[in-house]
């Protein structure tokens, strides 16, 4: 059972005071709440999208102790390494590596694009988190479409004016598990607080 600083709880109480009228399920709305709370916009109420079963297929991820591959730092530091520890599971972000940045340069891609490619392994079965490049995503579902990849889940909330928008679109499309957010909004904030919402459900 994880305890809740009393801080933390009645924030939730008031978020959930004043969530209008949704038609998510109540797991559904877990995650919900703990976006609303790492962002304080309600919008995200209305903006979250989830594929039917996903919440379930990435709960049942975590719980097999899968790993969770983010495309950022902000993304990895923002998802709770000791939750996922208590099942098991690793959170991996490779942007910085020499080799990443190297292969990179030479093949006139994204960091974040070769980070997904090097991590295709780990994303066998595993979970993707991404919260700030739509090049990461774009990368996965080229993944998913070309070279057969299944993730356990897909979490796509990259933010920004510049293929996000589209890329999310895109992500809508696969028969894959996913949670994503409409629009411009999302962020690493919004994509830790969407696996941390999972872990928390998983590990209770």
């Amino acid at each position: 059972m994880i305890t809740q600083h009393p801080i933390e709880r009645e924030s939730f109480e008031i978020i959930r005071a004043e969530l209008a009228e949704h038609s998510l399920t109540e797991a559904q709305v877990n995650v919900a709440v703990r976006v609303i709370h790492a962002t304080a916009d309600f919008d995200f109420l209305h903006l979250l999208r989830f594929s039917p079963g996903a919440v379930e297929a990435g709960l049942a991820a975590l719980r097999r102790g899968c790993t969770v591959v983010t495309d950022v730092h902000m993304t990895e530091s923002g998802i709770s390494g000791s939750m996922l520890a208590k099942l098991g599971g690793q959170k991996v972000c490779v942007i910085d590596a020499p080799e990443i940045h190297a292969a990179a340069e030479q093949a006139g891609v994204t960091r974040s694009t070769l980070a997904m490619r090097a991590n295709a392994a780990r994303l066998e079965g595993g979970i993707a988190a991404i919260g700030n490049a739509p090049t990461a995503l774009l990368e996965v579902i080229r993944l998913v479409r070309e070279a057969g990849l299944r993730p356990a889940l897909i979490v796509g909330m990259p933010v920004g004016f510049v293929s996000a928008v589209e890329s999310k679109e895109e992500l809508q499309t696969l028969n894959v598990p996913y949670i994503t957010a409409v629009g411009r909004k999302g962020g690493s904030p919004v994509a830790a607080a969407t696996l941390n919402a999972l872990l928390r459900m998983a590990i209770v």
